[in-house]
């Protein structure tokens, strides 16, 4: 199989689409223009050229059988600007079918894998997917997609992301209708760390038990951190701390210092948690590409949906005009080994949430109604007058 990455990052389905054909895969090259994520694919994966614009790429090389474009979800998040389909980065897909159909002379087009934000289903009342259901049809693929939780794949990281996958030669039901292995029970995760945004309190409270929320690329105000866990048995002064590079880099399934590369550094606002934070978890495009290669029978209960300016549902497929939805399938197609976060993170060498942050996070939450789970604003009270005397 030989894969062309688009909107490549860092290489994250790439990557996982290795661990899954091993040496029978070949990535061919990639197109990134970000010079850091640049960086890290060329040191990760020496000897494959790197294309430097989409804008400029005028078709897909021949021979290839997969084309993968997690292309930019800045328009479409609800952390970025929710400009839409047709804001000046998320807009850049237009690119990928634009590429696609200048190859298609004489020739099948690959298999087109793409994954992006559940967002993009209800945003502009579901104007973005219907612009990519509608360019993949005018190319004659078949498409199906599914919505995800990155923790069936064992990383505790609560992130939900839509994986779509579009083929001409097989049908796309068979990878992502597959599996299903229910909803993890809240008895198989620990109690002794939870994972938050203390950039975040008036609203929007991301939280998660024994997993941090979505690791961020960015927010509203253009600036990436790393959330914050809560360990409500450590010792005063540690009950509140901050996970390292590295163990972000592990959450998203990757070797740790996959992102240390020559010219990149960790610090404050530096590119690696940007970069971290926009990838794809390696373990989803895993499975995605283990069922291409062993395709099963579809799950779940198909019905006729119409598009009417309206949220798409979270499993859907269709060609030629016809879309399904699909219900009766969860977010997790399996269960994959889970690693709890306390064994991810070094909590005891972790840093620790300075008192500005707290107290600015502590602020925000008495002006809500967020963030009430049993003890947790008495440790957050507790940390604040900890820290201001450090």
């Amino acid at each position: 199989m030989k894969v062309a990455a688009l909107f490549a990052g860092i290489g994250g389905i790439e990557l996982g689409f290795q661990r899954a054909f091993g040496d029978s895969l070949e990535t061919s090259f990639f197109c990134e223009w970000w010079q850091p994520a640049r960086a890290v694919l060329q040191a990760r994966f020496p000897g494959v050229e790197v294309h430097p614009d989409v804008r400029e790429l005028a078709s897909i090389p021949a021979g290839i059988d997969l084309v993968t474009a997690g292309f930019p979800c800045t328009d479409l998040s609800q952390a970025g600007r929710t400009a839409g389909i047709t804001g000046e980065n998320s807009g850049l897909v237009r690119h990928v079918f634009e590429a696609l159909n200048a190859s298609r002379k004489g020739a099948s087009l690959p298999t087109l894998f793409i994954e992006n934000v559940p967002n993009m289903l209800s945003l502009d009342r579901g104007k973005a997917m219907h612009y990519l259901v509608t360019e993949m049809e005018s190319l004659g693929y078949r498409w199906a997609y599914r919505v995800v939780d990155s923790r069936f794949t064992g990383v505790p990281q609560r992130r939900r992301r839509v994986i779509l996958i579009a083929s001409t030669e097989f049908d796309p039901r068979t990878v992502l209708f597959a599996d299903d292995a229910g909803e993890r029970q809240e008895d198989s995760l620990q109690s002794d760390a939870f994972g938050f945004y203390w950039t975040e309190g008036r609203g929007g409270l991301g939280w998660a038990q024994d997993a941090v929320p979505t690791l961020k690329g960015g927010s509203t105000i253009g600036i990436p951190s790393p959330p914050a866990v809560w360990i409500p048995q450590a010792a005063a002064g540690r009950r509140f701390v901050k996970p390292a590079i590295e163990d972000a880099e592990a959450m998203q399934g990757f070797d740790r210092g996959w992102t240390a590369v020559a010219g990149l550094d960790a610090k404050k606002n530096g590119p690696r948690w940007k970069l971290v934070g926009n990838a794809v978890t390696v373990g989803v495009a895993e499975w995605a590409a283990r069922r291409i290669a062993s395709p099963g029978s579809p799950l779940g209960v198909e019905s006729e949906w119409h598009f009417s300016r309206g949220a798409w549902p979270t499993a859907a497929w269709g060609e030629t005009g016809r879309i399904r939805q699909v219900s009766g399938l969860s977010e997790f197609p399996v269960h994959g080994v889970y690693q709890h976060l306390t064994d991810v993170m070094d909590v005891a060498a972790a840093d620790v949430l300075s008192h500005r942050a707290t107290a600015g996070f502590y602020k925000r939450l008495q002006q809500g109604n967020l963030g009430r789970h049993p003890g947790f604003r008495t440790d957050i009270a507790a940390h604040v007058d900890v820290m201001a005397g450090t």
